[in-house]
């Protein structure tokens, strides 16, 4: 009796050592893991460095003049705000590494103590099995049995006690495999956790080396402040006459649509629909396109293939002069030399012309919204021409300092709005 007492607690163990394995296996599945995943962090990164060597080609064409300037200081900026989020991206990397460092140490030390469990219980059971290992013993204990059905229930658990045997060899040796493959994980990851703070440590110091530039360039412009203060009174001069240029070329399309609503009543020989001083009067083609447009706000692809933006929309602080601002009605896209502007959507241009110093404009109607592109060195289409989404109208120009760098604005009727809630986000 005491044999057979002992097998049924070690095959009870057994079995418990078996769920509790199931269930520390579980809770590593359930373990909390980054935001982001390791896909997402990685194709970030790729991104990132690329927008720094398109940054790092502008600012070798800004550095060709040999003297410093604002289109050479934005592309450091733009260098240093994308180096980082290389940075913000590897220290991701790394959080992401541990977190699985943590979480398969805690898996291998489970692993290991259930191990140790299984091998200890199953050399319990051979021990045991051992006392009663000769036939003899069987056969005793199964015409030991008090009726027939004794006997197979006997029977019926020496088999049983058999086949677990076979199964708890087969757990031990699962187990071990698994430990096996789980280490190797974890030194593999651990290696990468090594590169990755090799990576992060150089990357800080380029972003070291770039302030150092910046600082640079900035007591260099610095000692030009009154060619500076010229600089932008002439662009804040240039601002506004680009913005009556614009202001006037939609208030002339807005009375242009307005009389064209009333001609086309007259011809139908009924009442012309009420039109605004401030709104275009659409039409059902005109309505249907300028909803589409406000539909993908957001979504635009940029009118530059490459570049960056180098002045937000709004009022900024200069960055040199101190106390010094200035305003911006749409965004600046510094980009490379030659590059070519593409329309962001179907419609309708409404105006090729010089405007100095901005040189060639450009503006496309699209229903009730205008978009406007201007510091053009040529245009490739000219007034009442329909154009498609992504067609090329023109190339950027490049100023003396070596800066290509195109303006683009967006406004709905007579509001400007900012272009850049409306591209695709970089």
């Amino acid at each position: 009796m005491r044999i057979r007492f002992k097998f049924f607690f070690v095959t009870f163990i057994f079995l418990v050592t078996l769920l509790s394995l199931a269930d520390a296996q579980q809770r590593s599945s359930r373990t909390r893991k980054p935001t982001k995943s390791k896909a997402q962090l990685e194709r970030e990164k790729r991104e990132n460095l690329n927008r720094i060597q398109e940054a790092n080609r502008i600012l070798e064409q800004t550095k060709q003049q040999k003297e410093a300037s604002l289109g050479q200081l934005n592309a450091i900026k733009e260098k240093i705000t994308v180096q980082k989020k290389v940075i913000t991206n590897i220290s991701s990397e790394i959080n992401f590494i541990e977190s699985d460092v943590k979480q398969t140490e805690k898996v291998v030390g489970n692993m290991q103590t259930d191990l140790q469990k299984l091998k200890a219980e199953y050399a319990t059971m051979i021990y045991g099995a051992s006392k009663t290992a000769n036939s003899y013993n069987k056969l005793m204990f199964l015409f030991a049995a008090d009726s027939f059905n004794q006997f197979i229930r006997r029977l019926t658990y020496l088999r049983q006690y058999s086949e677990s045997r076979k199964r708890q060899v087969t757990e031990i040796s699962r187990v071990t495999t698994n430990l096996g493959q789980k280490l190797t994980v974890l030194n593999r990851q651990k290696k990468q956790k090594t590169t990755l703070l090799n990576v992060q440590l150089n990357e800080n110091r380029n972003l070291l080396s770039l302030k150092g530039q910046q600082d640079n360039v900035v007591q260099q412009l610095s000692q030009k402040e009154k060619e500076l203060r010229d600089e932008v009174n002439r662009r804040q001069a240039a601002v506004r006459k680009l913005d009556n240029v614009i202001a006037n070329m939609v208030r002339e399309e807005i009375a242009r649509a307005a009389r064209l609503a009333k001609s086309r009543a007259a011809a139908e020989g009924g009442t012309a629909a009420r039109t605004s001083a401030n709104k275009v009067t659409l039409t059902p083609e005109t309505a249907l396109l300028s909803s589409n447009f406000g539909g993908n706000k957001g979504r635009f692809s940029w009118p530059v293939e490459r570049g960056f933006i180098s002045q937000r929309f709004g009022v900024h602080p200069h960055p040199v002069l101190k106390n010094v601002s200035t305003r911006n009605n749409g965004v600046d896209i510094q980009t490379n030399a030659g590059e070519s502007v593409r329309s962001i959507f179907t419609g309708i241009v409404r105006a090729v012309l010089e405007v100095p110093p901005y040189h060639t404009v450009v503006m496309i109607q699209h229903g009730e919204y205008f978009t406007t592109f201007t510091k053009l060195k040529s245009a490739s289409v000219s007034e009442g021409q329909k154009v498609d989404a992504k067609e090329v109208i023109g190339t950027v120009y490049t100023n003396a300092d070596g800066t290509t760098e195109l303006h683009f604005e967006i406004w709905r009727n007579t509001t400007k709005l900012n272009p850049e809630t409306w591209l695709l986000s970089r």
